[in-house]
């Protein structure tokens, strides 16, 4: 347990913010299933992009309990106040920045983790986004822009002189981006730097990956993005083994049947039939990667155009004997 600002922070596994995938419906699911905190898809800083309808589902949050924490990107100064500012208005209770992100598109514009290549703009950037709204402010960053320019502890230690209220680092280089090996070392040195809560990120996919991560690097929590992906269930699996050192069995395949048929009702609902048909069908690949027959079960169902064939489809494969039979 700790801290981000006056929240208390209950269980050590955090879900990463990930664009594309951390949008209201399945971030409900990981709040269900045990994250301690979840994390909104990436919302630009730029003021124009604020009233399309990808910006807005982007900050929707449902009954969705405290704290809200939505991240925002850019790499101007007072349009990033500004953006705080304005999603405080929308709801956030916390604001992450992000400055992780390895993706071309948001570093050719000086954002994302492109931002590690200029300290003294991440200390611009860190003061006047505190100085702007009344809510705690995080920071999610990588351990440098490659492995010449490492500078997480000093990037650490900026925010921290910022008033930044909790630091995630991801534990590669940008120029890494999801491939190699993590390193746990730089986050532990991280941690050792400062006195705010840090929260380790990086090919955590198991309760015992977890617990090895939290013991080298002492930090607060861990932080699951990919891992959770098909897998809701790593929230609890790992809440339990740090608890009391129990594993949690996998879910059953109807487990799992029941669980792809609400997200896919979820997906439907939130954002209408034609997007709801496109954006699940990552998600219910994703589920069914595992499955006997999962390769099948994706290309057929990604073929399908509307709403009540997915939900059929999915019904009707996990409720037919022979395939219940193979999952046994």
């Amino acid at each position: 347990m700790f801290n981000i600002g006056p929240y208390q922070i209950d269980r050590k596994t955090i879900l990463a913010p990930m664009a594309g995938v951390t949008d209201l419906p399945f971030r409900q699911l990981c709040r269900e299933m045990g994250a301690g905190l979840v994390v909104s898809e990436m919302v630009a800083a730029d003021p124009s992009t604020w009233d399309t309808r990808k910006s807005r589902l982007r900050i929707q949050f449902g009954d969705e309990p405290a704290p809200r924490s939505v991240q925002i990107a850019g790499y101007d100064p007072q349009m990033m106040a500004t953006a705080a500012q304005f999603n405080v208005t929308q709801g956030a209770e916390i604001i992450d920045i992000n400055m992780g992100c390895p993706a071309k598109k948001v570093c050719k514009r000086a954002a994302g983790s492109a931002l590690l290549l200029d300290p003294q703009l991440v200390s611009s950037i860190l003061h006047a986004v505190v100085d702007a709204v009344d809510v705690p402010v995080t920071l999610k960053i990588r351990t440098g822009w490659d492995r010449q320019n490492r500078n997480a502890v000093t990037i650490a230690k900026i925010a921290e002189q910022a008033g930044v209220a909790a630091l995630a680092v991801h534990g590669r280089t940008r120029a890494c981006r999801f491939v190699g090996e993590v390193e746990y070392d730089t986050i532990a040195a991280v941690t050792e730097a400062v006195s705010m809560p840090v929260i380790a990120n990086g090919d955590i996919t198991s309760p015992e990956k977890a617990v090895a991560v939290l013991e080298h690097t002492g930090a607060a929590a861990v932080m699951i993005g990919r891992g959770a992906q098909g897998n809701p269930w790593i929230f609890s699996q790992i809440n339990q083994y740090l608890e009391n050192g129990q594993h949690l069995p996998p879910p059953s395949f109807h487990e799992l049947g029941q669980m792809m048929a609400r997200h896919l009702l979820a997906l439907h609902k939130f954002y209408g039939e034609v997007g709801g048909v496109r954006i699940s069908r990552k998600h219910i690949g994703w589920y069914s990667s595992e499955l006997a027959g999962g390769k099948e079960f994706t290309q057929q169902f990604n073929k399908l155009e509307s709403t009540a064939q997915q939900q059929q489809f999915v019904d009707q494969f996990f409720n037919n004997p022979v395939n219940q039979e193979q999952a046994a």
